[in-house]
């Protein structure tokens, strides 16, 4: 699946809700995350800017597809299927 190109790191954020991440603070324009549904808490960063890299958003999926256990092929299907 081809990753979008015009994704906004709040709409990412709002996005991984469903993987159980919420948000536990804001520096400046970064947001971090936790979650803890795999019995350890797994924290990411993701910058506020109005449209994330590809690089980026790959990495922080990657990340998050690894946590969980899923390929991040369907990890993408999932969140913007």
């Amino acid at each position: 699946m081809k990753l979008p190109r015009d994704l906004p790191g709040r709409r990412l954020a709002t996005l991984l809700r469903r993987f159980g991440y919420y948000e536990t603070r804001q520096t400046g324009s970064h947001l971090r995350l936790v979650s803890t549904l795999q019995g350890e808490e797994h924290h990411i960063t993701i910058p506020l800017h109005d449209s994330l890299k590809v690089g980026t958003l790959n990495s922080i999926l990657g990340d998050v597809a690894g946590y969980l256990g899923v390929d991040k092929e369907k990890l993408a299907e999932q969140l913007f299927g």
